[in-house]
């Protein structure tokens, strides 16, 4: 008996990592650890920042920003990829956790872990599922309105934050709002424009300065994204400084010092089924979002993202992020494009960054709670402002004005009714737009030129025959459009009353449903019975197949099936 020889399993098949790892040099190492760095840079003050957007303690934020990378890192297919706290999903927590059914259970930190763990496990299961191909039911329009009303939302809600108010009570009542704008912390205030002024310098204008300097590209990179970071070094020294403190300067407040406790106690609490379809949504846009992104960079250095393994790398993330007492995670815009622009060549430049995050939570906590909130409000609206896209609708409208219509309401329905309601409105009404586009097919007649070459629409100076009628379906005949074909031949037979022939060139059509094919049996019938026969042309081997197992093309006879448009014309014509 032969032995059986049996293969060791192709473990880097399930961890992209280690398969970039077998030709790993110290080139690699070494712009990996470069953008590791500069990522760690952004990591920080954002996972604070987005944290207490989300309503939440901002070590939830940290702790989302160490392990879930690193899972990500080790099961993701993007090589630069940052995965972490995000502002569209924070936007979405502090939604889902200010609804009144959520509120009223208390405690939001566990039921943020659940969120994470929820998220975790839908992604999981729309892997085993594979559902891929989800984010193709959601247009690029409707992702622009959604994210677009997202930032405003994101935007108005730390405005208050750079002048010390409050969040406003006040409905419509202008005295009240008065009295609220005068409430606004003086040292808030100069604070928040310090910090924004600071921000901005470092954008541009910097980035101007350091080419006329002809800066070596490199460091140009890391000095201008060190801005986040010094500018909350910046507030937190004039804090202490200047005890800003006793001046009513709102601060982050405490925070743990050391690594998070690993613990899965959040799994007994009663309320997790009332997250859930919340945890649906934050799931599905946290796909879309991330599968986006990691496809912009992809696609600039020519590589492949495998959307079924990227549902289980993120929903492994967000499982980790539960466990770890993190807020849910995403793919970031901001810090993947740093960690791109930086020279990321592999997700060590992640794990990288997770280990200087981790140093800053084991060593730095105490000056975590002495960072202006003013700052992290700078940092978001900073981050935040560029996804109003607003020449982005106006040029959507332009182009097409059912996908116009789609991203603003989509944007409106978001500021109004709120996130989830919004973007759901927005697909709605995309899929009501496609399915009014795919009712209206365009349909042409088709004629012949001088030299009796056919093909060319009568629009375009052609000629078309006495006694037969070309016409041309660039669509596939549905239910959804064969009254509008219905409707255009009858037309153009009334107009040329004469015709004995009428051939349907179907080079463009790529099914014929039950529905449609119920209908032409019925045009056919009427046409025969008016002494007129009804013809195909140039329909398609798949169509002709599923033609032929019905008996349609037995009823069209004498109409015949023409591999050419010309020889129908020469024959019938």
């Amino acid at each position: 008996m032969t032995d059986i020889i049996h293969k060791p399993p192709n473990i880097s098949r399930h961890f992209p990592l280690l398969a970039e790892l077998k030709n790993y040099g110290r080139n690699d190492f070494s712009s990996d650890l470069f953008a590791g760095v500069i990522t760690a840079i952004l990591l920080v003050p954002q996972g604070i920042a987005y944290a207490i957007l989300a309503g939440l303690p901002p070590q939830l934020g940290l702790y989302a920003s160490i392990l879930p990378p690193v899972a990500y890192a080790l099961l993701g297919t993007s090589r630069t990829l940052s995965v972490g706290p995000v502002s569209i999903a924070a936007i979405m927590v502090a939604s889902v956790l200010a609804t009144p059914e959520v509120s009223v259970l208390g405690n939001p930190v566990q039921n943020s872990l659940i969120l994470s763990a929820e998220v975790g496990v839908i992604l999981l299961c729309m892997a085993v599922l594979r559902m891929g191909g989800l984010v193709n039911f959601i247009s690029h329009p409707v992702l622009a309105g959604f994210t677009s009303g997202a930032a405003l939302l994101i935007i108005a809600s730390q405005l208050p934050q750079l002048a010390g108010l409050k969040p406003p009570d006040c409905g419509l009542n202008a005295d009240c709002y008065r009295t609220w704008l005068d409430s606004a912390n003086t040292y808030t205030l100069m604070m928040g424009a310090g910090c924004l002024s600071l921000l901005v310098f470092f954008g541009k204008p910097l980035t101007v300065l350091l080419k006329h300097a002809r800066v070596n590209l490199t460091l140009l990179t890391a000095i201008s994204k060190c801005g986040p970071l010094l500018t909350v070094v910046m507030a937190t020294v004039a804090v202490a400084y200047f005890n800003l403190g006793q001046q009513q300067v709102a601060l982050v407040g405490q925070v743990p010092v050391g690594l998070p406790e690993l613990a899965i106690g959040f799994i007994e609490a009663k309320p997790a089924y009332i997250l859930l379809p919340d945890s649906a949504f934050i799931a599905f846009i946290a796909y879309v979002e991330s599968i986006a992104i990691a496809k912009v960079t992809a696609n600039l250095r020519g590589q492949k993202i495998v959307p079924n393994k990227e549902l289980i790398a993120l929903g492994v993330a967000n499982l980790v992020a539960a466990v770890s007492g993190g807020m849910p995670v995403a793919g970031g815009f901001s810090r993947t494009m740093v960690n791109f622009s930086a020279g990321a060549r592999t997700q060590m430049a992640m794990i990288v960054a997770a280990f200087i995050l981790l140093l800053a939570v084991i060593f730095f906590s105490p000056w975590f709670e002495r960072i202006p909130k003013a700052a992290l409000a700078a940092i978001i609206l900073m981050a935040i402002y560029r996804l109003v896209r607003v020449r982005h609708i106006i040029n959507t409208w332009r182009y097409d004005r059912g996908d116009g219509i789609a991203e603003l309401v989509t944007l409106i329905g978001v500021l109004i009714l709120g996130i989830e309601e919004g973007i759901t409105l927005g697909i709605i009404l995309t899929i009501g737009s496609q399915l009014r586009k795919n009712s209206q097919p365009h349909i042409a007649v088709v004629g012949g030129d001088a030299g009796g070459q056919v093909m060319q629409s009568s629009k375009h100076s052609v000629e078309t025959w006495h006694h037969l009628l070309l016409v041309r379906i660039e669509e596939s005949i549905t239910f959804a459009n064969i009254h509008s074909i219905e409707e255009y031949l009858e037309t153009e037979l009334k107009k040329k009353p004469n015709t004995r022939h009428v051939v349907l060139i179907c080079t463009s059509v790529n099914d014929i449903d039950a529905t449609a094919l119920e209908a032409l049996g019925h045009f056919n019938r009427s046409l025969q019975q008016a002494g007129k026969s009804l013809n195909i042309s140039e329909a398609k081997i798949k169509v002709l197949d599923k033609l032929q197992k019905t008996d349609f093309l037995k009823q069209m006879q004498p109409g015949q099936v023409f591999a050419r448009t010309e020889d129908a014309a020469k024959e019938l014509g």
